[in-house]
């Protein structure tokens, strides 16, 4: 029984090491009502990533048809940094707007809810495309969030 039980403390030693070691996923919000996000930071923060993915973009056509390896490396890095920013966004109003501030019982539910999911379409066809025009449909989809979420002076 002694032997048993040492072994079970060994095991779960090992076990619970091995949690503190493996690299673990995190979200950007706990969705607790916790009441320390900032909504219209969130905003500004996905404007900011818009703004990337129209550097990018430009970047990304500028580059086109260098074969150089440095111009092939900063191609990919600035393929990598659209996809990543557009990535970004979506999960910003997947995880936190649509799933903690766009409420059914808010009285333009549906306008709302096209608003947001308007800016996820925005941000995926800037993911599959070089166009500069979807880029600039990104902003203006995140700028027409902006009157819901206004800056509080604190």
């Amino acid at each position: 029984m002694k032997k048993m039980r040492r072994s079970f403390m060994i095991w779960m030693l090992v076990a619970a090491s091995l949690s503190l070691f493996t690299p673990q996923q995190t979200l950007a919000h706990c969705q607790v009502p916790c009441g320390i996000y900032d909504d219209h930071m969130r905003v500004m923060s996905m404007l900011e990533d818009a703004a990337t993915i129209e550097k990018a973009i430009n970047s990304i056509n500028e580059l086109v048809g260098k074969r150089d390896a440095q111009s092939q490396n900063q191609l990919v890095r600035w393929v990598n940094t659209k996809e990543h920013h557009a990535q970004q966004t979506i999960e910003t109003i997947s995880n936190y707007f649509l799933t903690q501030r766009v409420k059914t019982s808010q009285a333009d539910y549906i306008q709302r809810l096209e608003k947001h999911h308007a800016v996820i379409l925005a941000a995926m066809k800037a993911k599959q495309t070089v166009d500069i025009g979807t880029a600039k449909d990104l902003t203006k989809a995140i700028k027409a969030l902006e009157g819901y979420y206004p800056e509080h002076k604190h």
